[in-house]
């Protein structure tokens, strides 16, 4: 009987004290921002894979933990107020793609304001196998072709990689998808690296930071239909959410330990995110031309 509870005992303290692990897949993003421009962008972005899950996003922030955590409790222990956009890269996109195992329910979500939003979609790719191969990088990889988001797309898959998946929203061949491209060169992902993380977390220190001021990552669902129409209020007028509190006494306060009032501050983090949703509008998935009603 004291072996079996010595047993339990292990059993339980093993349990609590495992830690994910995650195989992280680093690919180049290389992209067309402008539909009318030759102009060409490149960012890192990353795709985790853990047992359980896979998570796409720009690796921009993530990259930046380290400075970000020190930065925020540096302002914090000082108890004065610091422009973080001064000393951090911002990221080309804000949005996650998470897709569960291994039914590969995805989950697209993105900070709307204060709140995260998201929405859910089933999606079934119908690739084309090809017998064609190349090595891409240190990969044997094989052609496969389909369409999706309005775009044709050809991929390149590796079976050394036994993943069934892929950056953005790609998945369903057997073997990792080492590069992607559309048919007019305007989205191209190619993996250049990837690393085994032992203590892994999904949540990034700017995660943890936003949730302690009220932006938690906890996704809230919805319909793509709403998702989009919040989304568009959202880039329409950015700081809507903050405006009901915005009264001249409080637009002329000074911000801790800075000559900075907080309408100048608001007024420029109003700038920075109509600057980032202008710089984009040639997204991954063309949206489907309006069909007019007859009259």
């Amino acid at each position: 009987m004291k072996k079996f509870f010595l047993l339990l005992l292990l059993t339980i303290f093993m349990g609590v004290n495992a830690q994910e692990t995650a195989n992280r897949f680093f690919y180049q993003l290389t992209f067309k921002p402008k539909k009318d421009s030759a102009r060409m962008d490149k960012v890192m972005t990353s795709l985790d894979i853990t047992t359980k899950k896979s998570i796409y996003q720009d690796f921009t922030i993530p990259a930046q933990d380290s400075i970000i955590k020190a930065e925020v409790d540096a302002m914090e222990k000082a108890g004065t107020f610091k422009d973080l956009m001064k000393s951090i890269r911002m990221p080309k996109f804000s949005y996650k793609v998470a897709k569960a195992y291994p039914e590969m329910k995805t989950t697209f979500s993105d900070q709307i304001g204060r709140k995260r939003m998201g929405y859910e979609e089933e999606l079934k790719f119908d690739w084309k196998i090809s017998n064609e191969k190349q090595k891409i990088g240190e990969y044997n990889a094989q052609k496969a072709t389909t369409e999706f988001g309005g775009r044709k797309w050809t991929a390149w898959f590796s079976t050394d990689i036994p993943f069934p998946d892929g950056p953005y929203k790609f998945f369903g061949l057997p073997g990792l998808i080492v590069k992607i491209e559309d048919e007019g060169n305007n989205y191209s992902w190619e993996l250049k690296g990837n690393k085994k993380i032992a203590n892994y977390s999904e949540e990034s220190e700017a995660d943890k930071i936003n949730a302690k001021y009220g932006m938690s990552p906890t996704i809230i669902p919805t319909t793509r239909e709403k998702f989009e129409k919040a989304y568009d209020s959202f880039k329409a007028d950015p700081i809507a959410e903050a405006r009901p509190f915005m009264t001249p006494e409080r637009m002329s306060m000074k911000l801790p330990g800075s000559d900075i009032t907080l309408g100048e501050m608001i007024k420029e983090q109003e700038k920075r995110a109509k600057d980032y949703f202008g710089s984009n509008n040639n997204p991954i998935e063309i949206p489907p031309v309006p069909v007019k009603a007859k009259k």
